[in-house]
């Protein structure tokens, strides 16, 4: 491994770290997380010098969230466990142990798929539950941890002091009755429910932490009394006796109990109401443990088994195609679980269809109807198919007319992607009209996709025209108010009023949102704004050349061919020239330029509350200063928003100024010292 693909590990395990510990995401499976982990631990192991201060290897896990509670340190810091794949691994582990210890013995626990917390009893009574946080600090959520069924107030007992630390949870009945709520409210669904019980730990509301049913498993005596502090095995059935929820635990003497045991764990995963996704192996004699460190990072003591990802096998019952906001074509595979004949049962959730990417991923995974696959979750979220068991008698072949609007299709060159290019295709407009309405575009409240679909379905009363064809469509509803208040399409008069107020205030937006709301191919808020910092008048810019394009910062080839097309057309001149003449803002307001921040060097991380990031660069550079994308020594400030990641720790770790949005201001407006 070169020292460039170590930084790059590093940058990698910190963003899902993020996902994962802050935000209650993730996008890869614990697996392949560990096996990232673990790629890390043997480059460092072999380039010691290389160890950065951010690193996932020197800290335990996420950052506090300041809005779900107030920060607590941790009484006895709240480790991780370190992970081994092999029965090997644990074999050796237990054969280490055995020889500094003949006498020692296991307890061997399920892995529960969770959140750690806390709980501290004082002569009996619930005095704190606090969540992980960072390890050493994280947060008070008693309120929340009292609305638990399974954590009492009152213990049977008079000891001083005792800590006990436990998973929460959240079960699968409970998850898949949360989310067939969300999606009859139209509401957007939770991934899985561990992300759901973390969210639901963390909420403001004890009442809907009551509401949604989380439950907890105690698993360890952090701290108390000398009797508590013996045996793992005799604390588990001490805490089950007085009523308390215990993780399920098999006491093992020797190696090979321990593999049986785990094994044992691991046939139980389907049976099981919740989700596990390891065993856990701990010397019993708590005293025994301060003898078999796994670092700074790591309880002392333990190792934990981590299960492959779940498998299952499919068939394949239908192939879906749709069609995209850009025209691009979309596969979806429908399919059954060959060994039951119903839905796929995986992580908790039961799954029976797919997205099949594109045509290549289509013929080199040899995707057809009655072949049989392997299936399992990505980040124990997304369905994906693993190889090909039984092959079907025919490939899916992509369809060569639209199958909406029936126009032939094209492949894009160089790619393999397949696009509908008729800009009239009705699959296309609703999508392109929703998304240009949208927040990140003209952001015109209560205009959303649901309330778009019924406007481009209803012809206008008296006519044979749909009261949505275009963007430019928006901004004629007022025309058709009284027709739209009688048919209720957008509800009552009041509601209605609302958001035909909301269209006629969008017309003031920055030509940067109106400019990526037209849906030209790779024409995002941060190339638009790159577009109008050089045209600032956007019927200007529907005239520049591609050589033109090409010659501004950030505009590479394709992207400029990509404008020059979509202008070409004269249904979009046409359409510019309805918007200036609706009153739409087509250029950008005249400001002066700055140096207020000459001289500096800003990097922007995070999502910020008032500006996008390409909004907030442009400021920066506005008033003189220059904004880059990485953390190094030459940076001055870092401005951080919400879930800033490792570009945070990389400038705390230089002692980098960090600033948030209003420090910016108060920075331009030199209302601080520079540092």
């Amino acid at each position: 491994m070169t020292f460039e693909t170590y930084q790059e590990l590093i940058d990698q395990i910190n963003y899902h770290m993020d996902l994962y510990y802050n935000q209650d995401k993730t996008e890869i499976s614990d697996y392949e997380y560990d096996r990232l982990m673990q790629q890390l631990k043997a480059a460092e192991a072999e380039h010691p010098d290389w160890v950065r201060p951010d690193s996932p290897s020197q800290k335990i896990g996420g950052t506090t969230k300041r809005e779900a509670g107030v920060k607590v340190e941790h009484n006895v810091p709240m480790l991780s466990i370190e992970d081994v794949f092999d029965f090997q691994s644990v074999i050796d582990w237990v054969k280490k142990v055995q020889e500094m210890h003949p006498d020692a013995i296991f307890s061997v626990e399920q892995k529960i798929d969770g959140l750690s917390m806390t709980l501290r009893y004082r002569k009996g009574r619930l005095e704190l539950a606090e969540t992980r946080g960072d390890g050493h600090i994280g947060e008070d959520v008693t309120q929340n941890a009292r609305a638990i069924p399974q954590v009492p107030d009152k213990l049977p007992i008079t000891d001083p002091y005792l800590e006990l630390r436990g998973e929460v949870y959240m079960t699968r009945d409970r998850f898949e009755a949360y989310n067939a709520r969300q999606e009859k409210d139209e509401k957007p669904l939770a991934a899985n429910p561990r992300n759901l019980a973390a969210g639901t730990l963390r909420q403001l509301d004890p009442g809907i932490t009551a509401k949604r049913g989380l439950a907890l498993f105690i698993f360890n005596v952090q701290d108390g009394e000398p009797h508590f502090m013996r045996s793992q095995l005799d604390n588990l059935d001490r805490l089950s006796a007085m009523g308390l929820p215990v993780t399920y635990h098999k006491r093992a003497d020797n190696a090979k109990e321990v593999i049986a045991a785990i094994e044992e764990i691991g046939k139980m995963r389907d049976q099981l109401g919740y989700d596990i996704d390891g065993a856990v192996v701990k010397i019993d004699q708590i005293a025994y443990r301060k003898d078999f460190p796994a670092g700074a990072k790591y309880s002392a003591g333990h190792i934990a088994y981590k299960y492959p990802p779940e498998e299952r096998v499919v068939e394949m019952d239908q192939i879906l195609v749709d069609v995209g906001r850009t025209g691009k074509l979309t596969f979806t595979g429908q399919f059954h679980d060959v060994k039951t004949g119903g839905p796929a049962r995986l992580c908790g959730t039961s799954v029976s269809r797919a997205t099949l990417h594109n045509q290549d991923y289509i013929r080199q995974m040899k995707i057809g109807i009655g072949g049989h696959y392997k299936l399992f979750k990505s980040g124990e979220i997304i369905p994906k198919l693993n190889g090909c068991v039984k092959e079907p008698k025919a490939v899916f072949k992509a369809p060569q007319f639209c199958p909406v609007c029936g126009e032939e299709l094209e492949q894009e060159e160089g790619t393999a992607d397949i696009r509908c290019v008729n800009p009239s295709c009705p699959a296309q407009i609703s999508r392109t009209i929703a998304y240009f309405a949208g927040r990140s575009c003209m952001d015109i409240a209560g205009l959303g996709q649901t309330l778009v679909d019924a406007l481009c379905q209803e012809k206008i009363t008296g006519s044979e025209t749909f009261y949505l064809t275009s963007y430019v469509d928006i901004y004629r509803l007022r025309e058709h108010r009284d027709s739209l208040i009688s048919r209720g399409i957008l509800g009552k008069e009041k509601n209605t009023d609302k958001i035909l107020a909301a269209i006629e205030d969008s017309k003031s937006q920055s030509p940067t949102r109106l400019l990526a709301g037209l849906g030209i191919r790779n024409v995002g808020l941060s190339t638009a704004a790159a577009l109008m910092a050089v045209y600032p008048d956007l019927m200007d810019l529907m005239h520049a050349g591609f050589e033109d394009l090409q010659g501004i910062p950030d505009i590479g080839e394709k992207t400029a061919a990509d404008i020059v097309h979509f202008f070409a057309h004269e249904d979009k001149r046409r359409m510019m020239a309805d918007f200036r003449d609706l009153g739409l803002t087509m250029r950008m307001p005249e400001e002066e330029k700055t140096e207020a921040l000459a001289g500096l060097t800003i990097v922007v991380t995070g999502k910020l509350p008032g500006l996008e990031r390409s909004e907030a660069k442009a400021l920066i550079e506005k008033n003189g200063g220059k904004c880059t994308g990485s953390v190094s020594g030459k940076t001055d400030y870092l401005l951080a928003g919400e879930a800033a990641g490792s570009k945070l720790d990389k400038a705390k770790s230089l002692g980098i100024p960090v600033i948030d949005e209003e420090g910016l201001k108060a920075l331009i407006e030199g209302k601080f010292k520079r540092e």
